[in-house]
Order: C-alpha cells, then structure tokens, then sequence
C-alpha cells in the first residue's frame, strides 16, 4: 500500500508538471501576443496624433 501511494503520488507530480509546463507555455504566448498588439496600439496612437497635429494646422491656416 505505501508503494502504491508513492507511485501514485509520483504519477500525480509528473502530470501536474507536465500540465504547469504547458499552461507556462500557453501563458507566454498570449504575452508575446499582447506586447504584439500593445506595440500596434502605440504605433496607431502615434499615427492618430500625426493626423491631429496636420488638421490643427490645416485649421489654423485656414483661419488666419
């Protein structure tokens, strides 16, 4: 009986190792997709303040 235990505790850490390995993997690629798509967020807000500073101009010019 205590063989059994150890050998079951022993079956039990490897597939919950192997599970933390896989859940550790399925964690890092979805933070390598959001540093990806916070990168795209940054270059479309720099884009978008590029298209404000030229209508600013463009409506300053127009005004004076």
């Amino acid at each position: 009986p205590v063989r059994q235990v150890s050998g079951l505790a022993e079956q039990l850490e490897e597939r919950l190792f192997h599970l933390y390995g896989l859940h550790n993997e399925l964690i890092q690629e979805r933070l390598q997709e959001l540093a990806e798509v916070m990168e795209r967020v940054g270059q479309a807000e720099a884009e978008l303040q590029q298209v404000c500073r030229t209508v600013e101009a463009a409506y300053r010019d127009l005004c004076l």
